[in-house]
């Protein structure tokens, strides 16, 4: 735990890159197999090389969305806008979720979903609503338990809980067709 620590320390944006790019691929490629109820790879192998480096530039997007929502929850604390109970412990990490999947969370899905539709050359939002409700459903309560852990491990565990996702939504889905 300590190298990855270090590692994170002293390249906290390639990390958010390298993290993102092979899990939140990992949950795409699981997904797409419990689909199809079998192993799958969702798109050509070009497409698929797009994909890991959108993956990464989201790390970046999200790496920098958690620093900019915990000086904006710390603002609204500090301004007395947020209960006091909001202010440190388990309160902060759901105040940090909260706000997080409500300020940043539907600008960063659809920021996503415009990569995937450059990269799987198609337009439109078909399934932006129900990725939605995953920010009430699925990520406050997850990014409540990755805020409550030191800043230097919520990357990498959001990053992972793109691959739960991923199962979740794949298995969801493969039952539906079965």
């Amino acid at each position: 735990m300590l190298t990855y620590r270090l590692w994170v320390q002293a390249h906290p944006l390639l990390s958010a890159a390298l993290q993102f790019g092979l899990l939140g691929t990992l949950g795409e490629l699981l997904a797409a197999g419990f689909r199809a109820r079998r192993p799958t790879l969702p798109c050509t192998f070009p497409e698929f090389l797009a994909k890991v480096l959108a993956w990464a530039l989201l790390g970046l997007v999200i790496k920098a969305g958690f620093v900019g929502m915990r000086g904006f929850t710390q603002a609204l604390l500090d301004h007395h806008l947020l209960p006091a109970f909001l202010g440190s412990g388990l309160g902060l990490a759901f105040a940090l979720s909260s706000l997080t999947n409500l300020f940043f969370g539907p600008q960063m899905m659809l920021f996503h979903r415009l990569e995937d539709n450059l990269i799987l050359r198609r337009r439109g939002f078909d399934g932006m609503g129900p990725a939605l409700w995953t920010l009430l459903w699925f990520w406050v309560p997850a990014h409540t338990l990755t805020f409550s852990l030191p800043v230097d491990f919520q990357i990498g565990l959001a990053a992972f809980w793109s691959v739960v996702l991923g199962v979740i939504l794949g298995a969801a889905a493969g039952r539906r067709t079965a």
